[in-house]
């Protein structure tokens, strides 16, 4: 993969938590995204809407290289993902590196994605201990911390099979922050989970809002994305057609496309 100088010259002199710059992504034949540009601010939220299929979740993907970009650049944290620049041109790391990147990359996944063989506590210090070679006990003496604060404590020893959705969603966030994470993404996180078990997500979510957390949320919740986030990003064909304010993009929204959308979901 060869850069260009702008490109180049965005890679050294990012100044944001999470920065993409012309990622294009293709399955096959099917080009899903087509020179998407996203930045985050440190401690900013950003909440990520559109229609199925307009590529928000592969773009969140690419944001820890689960997905591999066919061109353009991701960092976070100032730190390339995925690659190393020589030269003018894009390596990619070994996977041992890449591990290590994205064990400082929070995810949630909408599906929880807990091992069903491992009880609360060791989903939760699974990763630290295996990604970061960090000390057991200072570890364990964390996850129990971060399962009080997500209000599942008393689950530690359960199994994934024991809890209903929202429980394990909030273990799932819980095993995210155990990483200590620079950024925390989450793709579509209350998409499994029965109405009634929305809001107490939602709620550990807010929380972490209101901590600084830097977070950035695929979601369908309008009406969370409209109190909680700092910027609103509408995408559709693969593209971010508007960004900004929820105030800007809800009230006063700019593209016919995110005002066609919007009076569907308001």
């Amino acid at each position: 993969m060869t850069t260009t100088a702008p490109v180049t010259a965005a890679i050294e002199h990012s100044r944001y938590a999470i920065e993409a710059r012309g990622v294009h992504k293709s399955f096959g034949t099917l080009e899903v995204l087509k020179g998407v540009d996203l930045t985050v601010r440190p401690g900013e939220v950003t909440a990520i809407l559109g229609p199925s299929g307009s590529g928000k979740s592969t773009l969140l993907r690419t944001l820890n290289h689960l997905e591999k970009v066919d061109s353009g650049v991701v960092r976070v944290d100032g730190e390339l993902v995925g690659y190393r620049l020589r030269g003018r041109r894009l390596h990619e790391l070994k996977p041992r590196e890449i591990l290590r990147q994205r064990s400082q990359i929070g995810f949630v996944f909408q599906n929880f994605n807990l091992f069903p063989h491992l009880t609360v506590l060791e989903n939760v210090v699974e990763a630290p201990l295996s990604a970061q070679k960090r000390n057991r006990a200072e570890v364990e003496r964390e996850a129990r911390e971060l399962l009080e604060r997500v209000g599942v404590g008393d689950k530690a020893h359960d199994y994934p099979r024991r809890l209903s959705g929202g429980q394990q969603q909030r273990v799932a966030i819980a095993r995210a922050l155990a990483l200590r994470p620079k950024v925390i993404l989450f793709d579509e996180p209350t998409s499994a989970l029965d109405p009634e078990l929305v809001g107490e997500v939602l709620e550990v979510i807010r929380q972490l809002a209101r901590d600084g957390a830097t977070l950035v949320i695929v979601t369908h919740e309008v009406g969370f994305a409209r109190e909680v986030a700092d910027s609103v990003v509408f995408m559709d064909g693969g593209l971010v057609v508007e960004q900004g304010s929820p105030a800007a993009v809800f009230d006063n929204p700019v593209h016919e496309r995110t005002k066609t959308f919007l009076s569907h979901v308001l």
